[in-house]
């Protein structure tokens, strides 16, 4: 009985912890990334957040651009609103030129079901309720099984480790953070399906402060600043 008791306990738990995670970031007005490709500065990514008394709206805004000899050969531009409710994600809506090619999601939360009905450019379906937006602010994508593709809504099975602390250096600054390596959890995906990230936490605000992985190329999302009420 003891046993039982003690695993709801524990199960109780981490299902709060998991719905918790939106309330970490109570008065972040503004998170700004940017965004290098083989050490070069390409574009960004920056995050705008609205809060409510039981609500957030975030915004995201990002552009970057790859050049060969002056000419582009690889662009994303991108415009997303993630909205919660009671930490639960309730909306988000995309819209992403990448090469001049439209890619969009429409997603809602559907409460009588308790599943997230995906309408997507490259998946249309259900997610459960726990998935979360593959995005660079929301530190819980470090704790999920499952993320949602902010491009195209394809939903992703990964695997997180923590690797250690280490000494990171951004910007001329010197930071202990928290590295984690993200990974599909199937193994024979395609390289361009493959999940495969290192990324660096500041546990002190649970802001994401880099994020790194290779394809063609070597790519990296850097916090630049950010700003608190």
């Amino acid at each position: 009985m003891k046993k039982i008791l003690f695993s709801l306990i524990l199960l109780f738990l981490t299902i709060s912890n998991l719905g918790a995670h939106t309330s970490h970031y109570k008065g972040i007005k503004v998170i700004n990334m940017e965004v290098f490709r083989n050490e070069n500065l390409i574009g960004y990514s920056n995050y705008f957040f609205t809060h409510g008394k039981n609500s957030l709206e975030v915004k995201n805004y990002t552009q970057f651009k790859v050049k060969l000899f002056n000419v582009v050969i690889f662009s994303v531009s991108s415009e997303a609103l993630e909205k919660y409710k009671n930490d639960q994600l309730i909306f988000y809506n995309s819209i992403t030129f990448q090469n001049d090619k439209e890619k969009y999601v429409k997603l809602k939360y559907d409460e009588l079901n308790n599943k997230i009905i995906i309408d997507g450019s490259s998946f249309k379906g259900k997610a459960r309720a726990d998935a979360i937006i593959g995005n660079w602010w929301n530190h819980k994508i470090l704790k999920v099984d499952k993320q949602i593709s902010p491009i195209s809504g394809s939903v992703k099975e990964q695997e997180v480790t923590y690797v250690g602390k280490e000494n990171v250096k951004i910007y001329d600054k010197n930071y202990l953070l928290d590295h984690y390596k993200l990974v599909s959890k199937k193994k024979d995906l395609p390289e361009d399906k493959r999940l495969d990230f290192d990324i660096w936490l500041n546990p002190e605000n649970n802001l994401i402060f880099k994020v790194l992985y290779n394809k063609k190329g070597k790519w990296e999302y850097r916090l630049k600043s950010f700003e608190i009420n």
